[in-house]
C-alpha cells in the first residue's frame, strides 16, 4: 500500500529501468504495444493486468485512444524501458469511474514495460554489420538467395534461428515470396554480408502475427548473413588466372583431362578438394561425367593452366544438392590446374631438340641401345630418371622391354642425338598407372642416345647382313681339311663379324653365342663339323635358329 501523496496536479513518472541504447522514444502518433499491470495507487489492488490475458495492449499515442495520464506518460519511453505512472483522477476515469471496476476519483498506478513502437510513415531500416572487401554483385529481384538469420522482436526476445538449425533459408528475393519488409531489405546485398533488418509491423505479419511466437502488430529484426546468391538466367561464368606462355593445344570435347582444384562455395567455405586427396580429378570432357557447368568449363583449356569457374546450381547439382556436403541451389566455384590432358586417339609426340651433324646408323627394331632419360608428368613433376643411377640403362627396341610410347620416341635416334617425347597414356601406363607415375597421367620424356649395337630378330643369335658364302662349307673351313672345329668355327664367325657381313646378337657373351652355333652345327657331338652335318642341318624342317648360318 502506497501512502497518500496528496492531491496529484500531474502525472509522476518513476523510470525504474532505462536500457542502456534507446535508438528510439516514443512520439505522438506513433504506435506501441507494451505491458502494464494496473492498480489502485491508494491499496495497491490490482484492477488489470496485460500479463495476466497473456497479451500485449497496442494503441496509438497522443490521439485520445489512452487516458490522458497515460498518454502523456509514455511519452519519451523506450524498447524495454520500465516505468511506473502514477495517473491522478482527472487524467484518467474522472469523478465517474469506469465499469464498476474503477471507482471515482481514483489514483490509478500503472507499471508499463514497453515492447515495440512504430509509426505509419515507417519504413524498412537497414544497417551493415560487415561487408567483404570485394562485392562484385548484389541481390536485385528475381535472384535466387541463400541466407542464414536470426530473428528478434524489437525488444529482443527471439522468434526464430536457422543458424541453431545448421541450414540456409533459400528463397528467391523480390518476388512476394517473403514478407514485404524482408523482400525489400534483403536486396542489395552482397555474398557473405551482414545486415540488420528492421521490419515495421504493417511489412511484416501485421494485425495477426504469425504463429506462436509473433504476436499481432510486432516489429521484427532480422540478423542476416547472405551466403549465396545466383539468378536462374545466370551461366557459367570463367575466370582466367594463369595461361602458360606455350599452349599449343587447347582441351576440346572427347578429351581425358586430369586437374586439381579446390571447391568453395560463395562464402568462401570449403566443401571439396583434390590437393587433400594428393591426387588429380579425372575425366572425360563434354561427355556427361561431370556436372554440366564443369562440362562446359573445361573446353578451351591449356595444359597448366588456371582458372576459377563459377556454376550456377541449375548447372551443378540443383535443387537437391548433394547429402550434406552440397545444400541444394548452392553456387559453386571452382579453382582448377589443369595437369595434363590427351585423346584416345593421341599418337607419340617426337621434338628433336639436338641431331649430330653426322648420323650414319639409326635405331631401329631388335637394336640394343644405351640412352639418358628424365620422365616427368606435363606439369613438370620428376617422377624418375636416369641420373639417379649409376649407369644409364641399356635396353632392346621392339622387345617389350619398356612402354611403348618409350620404344616409339627411341626410334629413329642417333648416337647422340637428343629428343623430348610425350607419351600419352594409352601408349604409357594408362589408366592403372605404374608405382609412382598416376593414373591416366601424360608422360614427358627427355632423351639422350648414348650407344647403339645393331641386333637380331628375336630368336636369332646371328643374321647374315646380305646374301652368306654359297656353299657354306668351304668358306668355313679356313685350312680346308674338311673339317671345323670350334676354334676354326670361331674364327670364321668373327671375320663375318669384323668385316660387317653378318652380326651377333648383342649385349650377350660373342664366345658363348658361337660355342651354342657350333654346338647346334656338331650333330654328333665329336668336337667338329664336317660337310655331312652341315648338309643334314640345311635339309631339316624350317626352325627359328636356321638362320645362324
Amino acid at each position: 500500500m502506497t501512502s497518500d501523496p496528496g492531491p496529484l496536479v500531474d502525472i509522476v513518472i518513476d523510470r525504474y529501468y532505462i536500457p542502456r541504447v534507446c535508438p528510439r522514444e516514443v512520439q505522438n502518433e506513433d504506435f506501441i504495444r507494451y505491458h502494464f499491470n494496473g492498480s489502485f495507487f491508494s491499496d495497491g489492488k490490482k484492477f488489470d493486468s496485460s500479463h495476466d490475458r497473456g497479451a500485449a495492449f497496442i494503441s496509438q499515442v497522443g490521439l485520445g485512444r489512452l487516458i490522458t495520464g497515460m498518454d502523456r506518460g509514455v511519452q519519451g519511453m523506450c524498447v524495454n524501458e520500465r516505468r511506473k505512472i502514477t495517473v491522478p483522477p482527472h487524467l484518467a476515469y474522472g469523478s465517474i469511474g469506469t465499469g464498476g471496476v474503477i471507482p471515482p476519483d481514483t489514483v490509478l498506478l500503472f507499471d508499463v514495460l514497453l515492447l515495440d513502437i512504430w509509426n505509419a510513415e515507417d519504413q524498412v531500416q537497414t544497417r551493415t554489420l560487415s561487408k567483404p572487401p570485394s562485392c562484385n554483385r548484389t541481390a536485385v529481384a528475381s535472384d535466387y538467395i541463400r541466407y542464414h538469420y536470426n530473428g528478434t522482436l524489437l525488444s529482443g526476445t527471439p522468434f526464430d534461428s536457422n543458424f541453431s538449425k545448421n541450414a540456409t533459408y533459400d528463397t528467391y528475393v523480390g518476388q512476394g515470396d517473403l514478407i514485404k519488409g524482408l523482400d525489400e531489405g534483403l536486396l542489395g546485398m552482397c555474398v557473405g554480408e551482414r545486415r540488420i533488418i528492421i521490419i515495421p509491423p504493417f511489412l511484416a505479419y501485421g494485425e495477426k502475427g504469425h504463429g506462436t511466437h509473433i504476436p499481432p502488430q510486432a516489429t521484427l529484426v532480422f540478423e542476416v548473413l547472405l551466403v549465396d546468391l545466383f539468378n536462374p538466367k545466370d551461366d557459367l561464368t570463367v575466370e582466367v588466372k594463369e595461361v602458360p606462355e606455350d599452349c599449343a593445344r587447347r582441351t576440346v570435347i572427347g578429351d581425358y583431362i586430369r586437374y586439381h582444384y579446390n571447391g568453395t562455395f560463395q562464402d568462401g567455405s570449403a566443401f571439396d578438394s583434390s590437393y587433400q586427396r594428393n591426387s588429380t580429378y579425372n575425366t572425360y570432357i563434354g561427355m556427361g561425367y561431370v556436372i554440366s557447368g564443369m562440362d562446359k568449363a573445361l573446353q578451351g583449356l591449356c595444359m597448366g593452366e588456371k582458372r576459377r569457374i563459377v556454376v550456377p546450381p541449375h548447372m551443378a547439382y540443383g535443387e537437391k544438392g548433394v547429402g550434406e556436403f552440397i545444400p541444394g541451389s548452392a553456387v559453386l566455384i571452382f579453382d582448377i590446374h589443369v595437369i595434363d590432358f590427351h585423346n584416345p586417339t593421341d599418337p607419340v609426340k617426337i621434338k628433336v631438340t639436338r641431331k649430330p651433324e653426322e648420323c650414319t646408323m639409326t635405331s631401329e627394331a631388335d637394336d640394343m641401345i644405351q640412352y639418358r632419360y628424365n620422365c616427368s608428368t606435363m606439369d613438370g613433376t620428376l617422377l624418375y630418371s636416369s641420373d639417379h643411377y649409376d649407369s644409364a640403362p641399356i635396353t632392346t627396341l621392339g622387345a617389350n622391354k619398356v612402354i611403348a610410347g618409350l620404344d616409339e620416341g627411341l626410334m629413329g635416334m642417333c648416337v647422340g642425338e637428343k629428343r623430348e617425347v610425350i607419351v600419352p597414356p594409352h601408349w604409357g601406363h594408362g589408366e592403372n598407372g605404374a608405382k609412382g607415375v598416376p593414373r591416366s597421367a601424360v608422360l614427358f620424356f627427355e632423351l639422350e642416345l648414348l650407344d647403339l649395337k645393331k641386333g637380331v630378330p628375336e630368336g636369332y643369335m646371328f643374321v647374315w647382313l646380305g646374301d652368306g658364302p654359297d656353299p657354306l662349307f668351304p668358306a668355313m673351313d679356313l685350312n680346308g681339311d674338311k673339317e671345323v672345329p670350334l676354334e676354326e668355327f670361331s674364327a670364321f664367325i668373327m671375320i663375318q663379324v669384323n668385316e660387317g657381313r653378318g652380326r651377333l646378337r648383342p649385349g650377350m657373351d660373342a664366345d658363348a653365342i658361337i660355342e651354342d652355333m657350333f654346338n647346334n652345327q656338331d650333330r654328333n657331338m665329336d668336337g667338329k663339323i664336317v660337310p655331312d652335318e652341315l648338309k643334314l642341318k640345311d635339309d631339316e624342317e624350317e626352325k627359328p635358329m636356321r638362320e645362324e648360318l
